[in-house]
């Protein structure tokens, strides 16, 4: 009897129920009280991620890649079913920090075991938080340049965890936002550093920016 293949069943949520704190290992929920600018006190609720390395000031890392192709240059793209939306999303890759790894050597990691591709760290972000009214959850925006004539370039193979199944396409660049809008369409949930990237291309077309 042959084993199923890692693409042969969609993922699918089985259930929705509360989290036991006890149980939860890598978020956490927090009350936070503070005084506002009037000295009034309030109250909030916050989640916090429970994995941040120690000495490190970043949860994570996106990665942007852009490989080269006859037509023009193309962004490295993702599909990964995501459980809190039910949904598979477009995503570029990303990865948690390890101890001890900067923002740069992480995304190179994370390039390579998500997508296959060897490459070389460029540019880093500033701190980027994800959703700064709900978590303190930030990351680093990592530029990865990938050479296409080297061989480990060629046919590149992932290497992915049990628990992981991504598909990996490229886009064309100048038509991303074009692109997102029929994945969107599609069913597909589109991730905020995807969609915002599409937007502030097509913003730098209509300004002509360079």
């Amino acid at each position: 009897m042959s084993l199923p293949t890692r693409q042969e069943r969609a993922s699918k949520l089985i259930s929705r129920e509360p989290l036991d704190p006890a149980e939860a290992k890598w978020i956490r929920l927090v009350k936070l009280n503070y005084t506002d600018p009037l000295g009034v006190q309030r109250v909030w609720e916050s989640a916090e991620r429970q994995s941040r390395p120690k000495n490190a000031h970043i949860d994570a890392v996106g990665i942007v890649t852009l490989l080269e192709k006859e037509t023009g240059p193309e962004l490295l793209l993702q599909k990964q079913y995501r459980a809190p939306l039910d949904k598979i999303t477009i995503e570029v890759p990303a990865g948690l920090l390890d101890e001890g790894e900067t923002a740069e050597e992480c995304a190179v990691r994370e390039l390579r075991e998500e997508t296959g591709y060897v490459g070389v760290a460029e540019k880093t972000s500033t701190v980027l938080y994800n959703d700064p009214g709900f978590c303190n959850t930030n990351e680093n925006l990592v530029h990865v340049r990938v050479d296409m004539s080297l061989p480990e370039n060629q046919n590149p193979e992932p290497q992915l965890e049990d628990n992981e199944f991504i598909e990996c396409f490229t886009v064309p660049l100048n038509n991303l936002l074009e692109e997102i809008k029929k994945l969107d369409e599609q069913g597909y949930a589109i991730d905020a550093r995807v969609g915002l990237l599409a937007e502030g291309i097509e913003l730098s077309k209509r300004m002509g920016l360079r």
